[in-house]
């Protein structure tokens, strides 16, 4: 049977940008949809796509903004988010980092390098179905998070991250460590990447925020209680 191709949603105000990446990416194998603006983009059934190419500039409402919408709803919060910008500071960036993105490319950029990032993002990586600490589960079933039995919201890359972290309990990983085995290989992050998830995860896990130690001049790792 034919595999059905991954969805991929494009936004940005240059309609002439999106038609150019929705080309690409259709000629890679995926089904692509486009949207103009964040405000087209949250009139879509977002549920259905594996992935988005979000522009950082661009009307009322602006592409971190809409991660920021992405990660506050349950239903949408692990799908992966590349920013696409076109800026030389790299603050807007990190603040796309700190809301949920989990991968960036700098305009103008050839549709290659496009099409490369978003094959790695999609990448799947092998996990145990269940991973528990006392009562933290994850599920990667259905990629959920639960404490308590309740449920916590994560980002692909947090809860990437703490998969890694929770099987390698007790283990200190420098932040080279930890990017070659949560992020894409050959993805190019800036500065403090590995720090903002580190630390959006730690407010997220409520008791177990103190588990998530920093060793410094080491890196991070999960401590065990004793």
């Amino acid at each position: 049977m034919e595999e059905t191709p991954k969805r991929i949603l494009v936004v940005d105000d240059e309609a002439s940008i999106c038609e150019l990446m929705k080309i690409n990416l259709e000629i890679a194998g995926y089904a692509v949809d486009e949207a103009n603006s964040a405000e087209m983009a949250l009139e879509k059934n977002l549920t259905t796509y594996s992935l988005i190419v979000l522009d950082i500039m661009m009307g009322e409402m602006s592409g971190l903004d809409l991660v920021s919408r992405l990660r506050a709803n349950a239903s949408t919060s692990q799908i992966p988010i590349i920013l696409c910008t076109a800026l030389g500071d790299d603050q807007p960036l990190v603040d796309g980092f700190n809301r949920g993105a989990d991968d960036y490319i700098r305009k103008p950029f050839s549709m290659r390098e496009l099409v490369a990032r978003v094959g790695r993002l999609l990448r799947k990586t092998p996990y145990s179905t269940i991973v528990e600490y006392e009562d933290l589960r994850l599920d990667n079933t259905d990629k959920s998070c639960t404490l308590e039995g309740a449920p916590v919201t994560l980002t692909k890359k947090e809860y990437d991250l703490l998969h890694f972290l929770l099987t390698n309990r007790g283990k200190i990983f420098s932040r080279e460590e930890i990017l070659d085995a949560v992020w894409e290989k050959n993805v190019y992050v800036v500065d403090r990447t590995i720090d903002v998830n580190i630390n959006r995860l730690r407010k997220k896990l409520g008791k177990y925020e103190s588990s998530i130690i920093t060793r410094q001049g080491y890196g991070y790792g999960f401590k065990e209680n004793l």
